[in-house]
């Protein structure tokens, strides 16, 4: 899967057991679009898993995006 990043992108995904919120800038919001993009064209059960480790702020929590 080919994802574009917008340059300076900043995405933070927090959670509290019961809501999870998902705090960007307007570079991450644009990033987070053009990822579902790109999942809405790929084959059912495709899917991206989004950490501090690879590409949300530090102490984010872990977000995967599924196609069904």
């Amino acid at each position: 899967m080919n994802i574009k990043w917008e340059d300076g992108f900043k995405i933070t995904v927090k959670t509290d057991g019961k809501e999870t919120g998902i705090i960007a800038n307007r570079a991450g919001l644009i990033s987070l679009a053009n990822i579902l993009r790109t999942l809405a064209d790929e084959p059912d059960g495709s899917h991206i898993h989004l950490d501090a480790y690879n590409s949300l702020e530090e102490s984010s929590a872990e977000l995967i995006l599924e196609k069904e």
